[in-house]
């Protein structure tokens, strides 16, 4: 093997599990925040359509 590659090699692998752990903490807090967004639109969505249900019936109520 190359001496310079050797070098590479002996100063990039030591670190590949912290590397691969940034990775998946990464993904894990991107997952989450996309998880925490979606529960939140659909709460968002419920609370639209009651307010719609809400003004159709004061709608209703005041014809």
């Amino acid at each position: 093997m190359d001496a310079i590659l050797a070098e590479v090699y002996s100063t990039v692998l030591p670190a590949a599990p912290y590397v691969i752990g940034a990775y998946v903490g990464i993904w894990l807090v991107l997952f989450v925040f996309v998880l925490l967004l979606a529960r939140k639109a659909k709460r968002t969505q419920s609370d639209i359509e009651a307010l719609k249900e809400a003004l159709e019936s004061r709608e209703r109520k005041d014809k």
